[in-house]
């Protein structure tokens, strides 16, 4: 594979050169992140084309380089992030790609040999919390360093339909869906406030929070539904994790994490708040849930606890 002419200290490799993985190696260029971004494929001819076409836009960011690589090359890298792996049909559960993707997962670290302690492993693949156990085991790197992306797009879509409710700017809101990236997920309302307000204050129906809830979690159906894939929103969801790690922001993240002890829950990786930074996950958030969602949250363990 061509080295880039300049090459940044932060090298970024994405493993999959899919729908998912392309579009993320692009909103990292568009990040302007100082980085060397590494696509890498066992399709070398599609990794090849991605790359040829994310190059293009080059002269427009401050990116450092964008080139292609092998598995071996990961290796070094400074963050890993995985999103190879058989992808959700329209009908299928992410629960329903285990199998495939624990196989795939398997060849992929196989292939890229020992990882340098110092490497972060951002999961993408569904389903999530599962793939996220496994590489913990499979890395040998300490589980701080290695987490999923949980959780965080769908709290970003809570973001928005809460934002639509009130009629303000989704950043204004603050707030979680925790548990499983799943159908078991769930909206904490405990934890989120509008401009400071608890939303419980703001009076919104009890039959409009289930409406926002359930559209939150039935999203991804429904794009898969209409164009086959989702995209967009988690390549924007890495690029802000990959932010944080790389600028140290210490920023709180509902991201996938080894669970001991969290709101009595322990031995399961699930979507939690979480302290990002340059060492990885910090520290899960103490927040204290609610007796309905210390139950739901209970579900989403004992649902994925099946499949470990």
């Amino acid at each position: 594979m061509e080295s880039c002419p300049v090459c940044p200290t932060q090298k970024i490799a994405i493993i999959g050169a899919g729908a998912v993985g392309a579009t993320t190696a692009y909103t990292l260029m568009l990040k302007n992140l100082v980085a060397e971004v590494m696509l890498i494929d066992v399709n070398e001819t599609k990794e090849e084309g991605e790359v040829m076409d994310i190059d293009d836009i080059l002269s427009f960011v401050e990116t450092g380089c964008i080139r292609g690589a092998d598995f071996k090359d990961a290796a070094n890298a400074d963050i890993i992030v995985l999103t190879a792996g058989a992808a959700q049909k329209p009908g299928e559960t992410r629960l329903d790609l285990v199998n495939k993707n624990k196989a795939i997962c398997q060849s992929i670290f196989k292939s890229i040999g020992k990882i340098k302690p110092t490497t972060i492993i951002i999961v993408v693949a569904n389903p999530v919390d599962i793939i996220t156990c496994l590489v913990q085991k499979i890395s040998g790197l300490d589980s701080s360093r290695v987490f999923g992306t949980g959780t965080s797009l769908d709290t970003a879509r809570l973001r928005t339909e809460i934002g639509k409710a009130l009629g303000v700017f989704p950043q204004n809101v603050d707030g979680y869906v925790l548990g499983e990236h799943g159908d078991t997920e769930f909206d904490a309302f405990s934890t989120v406030s509008v401009g400071g307000i608890l939303i419980k204050d703001l009076k919104l129906p009890k039959i409009k929070l289930k409406e926002i809830e359930d559209k939150v979690k039935n999203a991804a159906y429904e794009i898969i539904n209409r164009k086959g894939a989702t995209f967009y929103g988690i390549a924007m969801t890495v690029a802000n994790i990959v932010e944080a790690i790389l600028f140290d922001q210490h920023k709180i993240m509902p991201i996938s994490v080894y669970l001991d002890g969290w709101n009595g829950i322990s031995g399961v990786c699930l979507s939690a708040p979480a302290v990002v930074g340059r060492q990885g996950v910090e520290k899960v958030w103490p927040v204290k849930l609610n007796y309905k969602e210390k139950k739901r949250l209970q579900k989403s363990a004992k649902e994925i606890k099946k499949y470990l």
